[in-house]
């Protein structure tokens, strides 16, 4: 399974801490990602009301099918398959396909996610700006969520060991954010990092905008680079850049 970046989570301890750091009951519909062996998919099944355990691989998930009253297996791409309807997010995450399943569930509304990241993934997640590991990565998380890594998990808690280290990360979104156009505040954030060395101006410029459709921004937010910029600024920069 490392070819998709796949590590079993076998620690029963870890297991357990991570239902309990998502906060689950009856009521909730949680969906898993790279549900694997099952052994999140139990522990999820015993303290949910609904389980939808996401796997890629057809063995796998024909190995789940029927082994649990409250779970509905979805054999196929996390990144592809038409997503249920969830309150919660919780999973061991293939690490392979981090970035791009986070910026999905990102897109999408939830209560709340608690999620297995490589160790470096997740200090980029909540990296803050200004930062070394400050990016693309962080602007789009922060905008949508509170990240906070709740604890650092040894590679003897999987098997096969992973070659890094990992954490787990709960998301908490956010009530209090500027509501801004999915695709313009995605498409602004990868245009700024893909010119991260560069002040705005220039950056935007670079981007295909126009100097008459940023002339009337503050002069002090042109003198920024991508990585000085946080997501509310980041927001706000999309609102006044892009139809909503």
């Amino acid at each position: 399974m490392r070819r998709i970046g796949q590590n079993f989570l076998v620690d029963r301890d870890v297991l357990s801490r991570i239902a309990d750091y998502a906060e689950l009951n009856p009521g909730d519909s949680v969906l898993e990602i790279g549900a694997g062996t099952g052994n999140l998919t139990e522990v999820l099944s015993r303290r949910a009301g609904r389980v939808y355990a996401v796997e890629v691989d057809g063995g796998l998930a024909a190995g789940l099918k029927g082994r649990f009253a409250n779970v509905k297996v979805i054999d196929g791409d996390a990144l592809k398959v038409e997503l249920p309807d969830y309150n919660k997010v919780v999973s061991n995450l293939p690490y392979q396909i981090s970035s791009k399943i986070t910026y999905r569930l990102l897109s999408k509304p939830f209560d709340l996610a608690v999620l297995m990241y490589q160790k470096e993934f997740a200090k980029k997640l909540i990296a803050a700006p200004g930062t070394e590991d400050y990016g693309r990565l962080s602007m789009v998380t922060g905008h949508y969520a509170r990240a906070e890594i709740l604890e650092y998990v040894s590679r003897t808690a999987f098997r096969p060991n992973p070659r890094v280290g990992s954490a787990i990360v709960r998301l908490r979104p956010r009530s209090d954010r500027l509501s801004v156009n999915h695709e313009s505040f995605m498409r602004l954030a990868a245009g700024l990092f893909s010119h991260r060395r560069k002040k705005l101006g220039p950056a935007l410029e670079a981007m295909g905008v126009s100097r008459e459709e940023f002339a009337e921004l503050d002069g002090f937010i042109l003198d920024h680079r991508a990585e000085e910029i946080d997501s509310e600024m980041a927001a706000w920069l999309s609102e006044k850049l892009y139809s909503i």
